[in-house]
């Protein structure tokens, strides 16, 4: 049984999947049906779909996941089902990863400014970058998959043998979870290093503006401070992703209760859920279909109020 506490805490872990996956949803459809209008399907479009939907997996994995190891089924637990859902999830975590970095490469090419001529020649090559993120993505599965096989195998036998030997094992468990973490540790740091030199590049534009004497103000200027917001949160909700992450490898280690591995999943599941609303605001075209969707729900429930 759940204590009062874990039981809040499952809730809201709950409730952020939910909205995660309506927040993702929306995001694939959306660009689904514009390339389903314009036959044409964009690399941002492109982007954005994949991770919406990396994300609806992954959302529905880690949920699925926190359940059943509250409840503690150990046919589900040690079995085949658990090692299907522990590939699934390692292959889904990394495209999750992957796009969202391929998101951040896409606007530090397309929106910073740096006279340097290594960012001249990056931006000319943009779609070479995007392929070379590719050939790193499969490289990063083929390290990082037997690593989770290994994993696993360590798992089974501390749970089929309670000996102090085993539980010694148990606690290397945790620098065997960040090692084949790897490949994705490194879009991250991709992710991050993009992300606050596109942040340096605004920042810099937004002060050569106030400093402009003719006072002419930029019309991008408010963009790009919104574009400074959006990365800021991204950013931050990316740590916080890996920091949940690290606290369900402790729970994992120590054993002791459940509230450490809800409140891990909570921090987890911040980043998939939040960062598609964000995107959402941030997107003119998301937005716009967005306000247009409560439009019309609003609409629908005017009109079933004055039926009844």
């Amino acid at each position: 049984m759940l204590s009062a506490a874990e039981g809040i805490l499952l809730f809201v872990a709950t409730s952020e999947a939910v909205l995660g996956v309506l927040g993702n949803t929306f995001i694939a459809l959306v660009n689904g049906m514009d390339c389903a209008r314009s036959k044409k399907l964009s690399m941002i479009g492109f982007i954005l779909t994949g991770l919406a939907t990396s994300r609806i997996c992954l959302l529905w994995i880690i949920t699925f996941d926190t359940y059943v190891k509250l409840v503690s089924i150990p046919t589900l637990t040690y079995g085949n089902l658990y090692e299907c859902m522990n590939y699934l999830w390692v292959t889904m975590n990394h495209l999750s990863v992957w796009f969202a970095t391929s998101l951040s490469m896409f606007y530090f090419l397309k929106i910073a400014n740096f006279s340097h001529y290594t960012f001249t020649w990056l931006k000319r090559r943009a779609d070479s970058i995007f392929i070379i993120l590719v050939g790193c993505l499969f490289v990063s599965l083929f390290i990082d998959i037997p690593q989770t096989v290994t994993m696993i195998n360590n798992i089974k036998m501390q749970y089929r043998n309670v000996s102090w030997q085993v539980h010694i094992e148990a606690n290397k468990l945790l620098t065997g979870h960040v090692f084949f973490q790897f490949g994705v540790l490194f879009f991250f740091m991709v992710a991050v290093i993009t992300c606050l030199l596109l942040i340096v590049s605004l920042w810099r534009h937004n002060k050569q503006m106030q400093s402009n004497v003719s006072g002419f103000r930029d019309l991008n200027t408010e963009a790009h401070m919104k574009a400074m917001k959006v990365l800021i949160s991204f950013i931050i909700l990316f740590i916080l992703y890996f920091l949940g992450l690290l606290t369900e490898i402790l729970w994992f280690s120590w054993q002791e209760g459940k509230l450490l591995l809800v409140l891990g999943v909570i921090i987890v599941l911040m980043y998939p859920c939040c960062h598609s609303f964000i995107l959402i605001l941030a997107n003119n075209k998301l937005k716009k279909a967005s306000l247009k969707l409560l439009r019309q729900l609003k609409c629908c429930d005017t009109g079933m109020k004055a039926l009844v």
